[in-house]
């Protein structure tokens, strides 16, 4: 099974700006599964250094994933006429690599396909049936301040309703400046304005930071301080001077048990869930059980996969009655991409028949 795996490089079309720095290229590894009758299926394995659990391994990613890959073709075969997700041997399986979560989450997509004979349709909905549009966000990364400012007004014209905007790199006031402007642009019932800032704030500044989203009604901040700190985030969640998001936060919690002390604990408004580093499909499922018994909002984004796992993810997240803009707008970033059979269009994102390129 191993011998068909190999490394693609995706390169960004422009340089991605994040509070961890610039983005140019990306790592996926590709696995190529040959079907009898000689249908292939590709899964995409996924990663971002820096922030994926993998990379801090014990093992390099690559190796650890070959020997994952070889324990787990032993088991394809029943695994794929069963709901794996509820199987008993599954379950216990990748219980043994939780550590790896963008392997669980190659595994799945790759157990789905082959359920599905080959066919691109992973999860049977009214999204894939052409029948249901996702509503998602436009993403500005970061940049200059003009830079940032042309590529809101490009999602802004191109139908986008929800952008979220990266945030923490430049100096503060000039980002709440650009925030100004987007707000002056349009109110809060005609554009939803998200910032992410990926832990970039210490708590001295962060109140004073959310006291200043809070005056432009923005949505909604990710990760306003760097995770671990358990106490600072329950406050600024109990404050509610906006809603909080919990992205990088998850990273890392696997067990169920983990998971409700962690959203007890802080009790967010809302967390981000991205199945290449929350455990696959199973992980994110036992994340959306808990936040909907707690009364907790929760949204789906690419952790920027390929066309391969962004299609699969936005497949499952229509499984859901998705309340709210998805994160699922990344599919047009890479130079290289993979053929698609997701489209965006009027901040939208629908299934066409066939593949396109992006």
């Amino acid at each position: 099974m191993p011998e068909h795996l190999s490394l693609h490089e995706l390169v960004f079309k422009k340089p991605a700006g994040t509070s961890r720095g610039v983005l140019l290229t990306k790592p996926s590894w590709i696995y190529t599964y040959k079907m009898v009758g000689g249908y292939e299926i590709q899964t995409e394995f996924p990663v971002i250094p820096g922030l994926s659990p993998e990379y801090k391994g014990p093992i390099p990613y690559e190796e650890a994933l070959r020997l994952f890959l070889s324990e787990a073709y032993h088991s394809l075969k029943s695994w794929s006429q069963i709901d794996f997700f509820n199987a008993p041997s599954f379950q216990e399986f990748i219980l043994k690599w939780n550590n790896y979560p963008s392997f669980i989450f190659g595994l799945e997509v790759l157990l789905l396909g082959i359920r599905a004979n080959g066919n691109p349709i992973l999860f049977d909905n009214k999204f894939t049936q052409q029948q249901a549009k996702i509503p998602i966000n436009g993403l500005v990364w970061m940049g200059s301040l003009s830079d940032m400012r042309i590529q809101a007004k490009e999602k802004i014209e191109a139908g986008f309703r929800t952008v979220k905007l990266k945030i923490g790199a430049l100096d503060w006031r000039q980002e709440l400046m650009l925030l100004q402007e987007l707000r002056a642009h349009a109110p809060s019932s005609e554009l939803i304005i998200r910032v992410d800032a990926n832990g970039a704030f210490d708590a001295v500044e962060v109140r004073e930071v959310l006291q200043e989203l809070a005056r432009l009604e923005i949505h909604s901040i990710e990760q306003p301080i760097k995770a671990g700190q358990y106490s600072e985030m329950r406050s600024l969640c109990q404050e509610s001077i906006i809603p909080i998001a919990l992205d990088e936060e998850l990273i890392g919690v696997h067990s169920i048990h983990d998971k409700r002390v962690l959203l007890t604990s802080i009790q967010p408004q809302y967390i981000i869930l991205k199945p290449s580093l929350h455990g696959g499909f199973s992980g994110v499922m036992e994340w959306i059980e808990l936040a909907e018994e707690m009364g907790i909002g929760w949204w789906l984004t690419s952790a920027l996969e390929s066309s391969i796992g962004l299609s699969a993810i936005v497949q499952f997240g229509a499984s859901y009655e998705l309340q709210i803009p998805q994160g699922f707008g990344t599919g047009s970033l890479y130079s290289n991409n993979f053929p698609s059979p997701l489209k965006v269009e009027n901040g939208h994102i629908f299934w066409v028949n066939g593949l396109c390129k992006d």
